[in-house]
Order: C-alpha cells, then sequence, then structure tokens
C-alpha cells in the first residue's frame, strides 16, 4: 500500500511533526533512522513502515518545510503595503527562522547535486514558488530573487543581520 492510498494516520502525522523538528535542529545531511527515531519515540521499522524508505521520510520532511515556506510568501503577499522583497527579506532575518533557512538550503543545494533522489524538483520549486511571489515581470523578479538569495546566504554564513539588511535595501532604494 502506498503512501497515496494509505488513509491519513495521526500516528503518522505526529511522528512527521516530530521528525520536521528533529531535522529544524540537526538537518538532513546525515539523517539516520535510528537517532531519528529514538529522538522523537519512534522505532526505525515504525518510520520505515509509515514512510515506506528513509527517502520517503526525506521527501515528506522536504514536503513539510515547503509549507512553511508557502505559508511565508503568503504572510508576504497579504502585506500589501510593504515591497515584496522587503517584506521577505524582514521574515526571513527573524532569528526564529533561521532553523527552516538553515534547512531550505541544505535541501537546496542536495537537490542540485543530487537531482534524482528525494531532494528532486525542491530547488526549481522553490525558486518557481518565490519567483511568483516577487512579480510578473520576470527578468525584474529573477533580479530580486537574485538579490535576497544572495544576502540570505551571506546571513547564514555570517549571522549578520544588521550588515545583509543594509544590503538588501541599498538595492530597494536603487530600485524605485
Amino acid at each position: 500500500m502506498t503512501d497515496s492510498t494509505r488513509p491519513p494516520s495521526p500516528r503518522r502525522a505526529e511522528l512527521l511533526e516530530a521528525a520536521y523538528a528533529y531535522a529544524l535542529q540537526h538537518g538532513l545531511a546525515d539523517l539516520s533512522l535510528r537517532p531519528l527515531a529514538s529522538a522523537i519515540g519512534s522505532s526505525p521499522r515504525v518510520l520505515l513502515f509509515l514512510f515506506e524508505s528513509k527517502d520517503g521520510l526525506i521527501r515528506e520532511l522536504l514536503a513539510r518545510a515547503r509549507t512553511d515556506e508557502l505559508h511565508m510568501l503568503d504572510l508576504v503577499r497579504g502585506d500589501s503595503d510593504t515591497d515584496p522583497v522587503r517584506a521577505t527579506w524582514h521574515w526571513l532575518i527573524a532569528d526564529a527562522h533561521r532553523p527552516l533557512l538553515t534547512l531550505w538550503l541544505e535541501a537546496y543545494a542536495r537537490s542540485l547535486v543530487e537531482p534524482d533522489g528525494p531532494w528532486t524538483m525542491f530547488a526549481r520549486q522553490t525558486v518557481e514558488d518565490w519567483l511568483a511571489l516577487l512579480g510578473t515581470v520576470q527578468p525584474k523578479a529573477t533580479l530580486d530573487l537574485a538579490v535576497v538569495r544572495g544576502a540570505l546566504l551571506d546571513l547564514l554564513a555570517t549571522g549578520d543581520a544588521p550588515r545583509t539588511t543594509a544590503a538588501v535595501e541599498a538595492y530597494l532604494q536603487r530600485k524605485c
């Protein structure tokens, strides 16, 4: 029985949320089912039954992360008084979002070097999601996305929110 035909399970949803919290803290690169299962009060056997494989679990965790990302994009879209780049940046720099952003970066990079694994299409979907937020004029939206993504990579590497925010603000001032 595949996940698409298996009826929803409250235990599966509970373990997915616990595994997601674990992944936000520990990342996905070296994810091992035994330590994960122990940390979330399960067993590798149960995880394999519920998610069919480690790759299946990773796919579900990436989908869960994408849900958070899409929620953020919806919040930004709802803030019509603010430039979408500025609104996105202010959401991104919040310390509370750092684990999600680190996980996003890991998944983004892995999807580029392991395109056939559970990471398939993660980077492409993310680009398409963000371009849809930033505008319908593709060259402008692509430049906006490049600036935000570059500043985000810098922020994640250095933790220097004031400097990276100043760079984003300087870009926004020039494009007006």
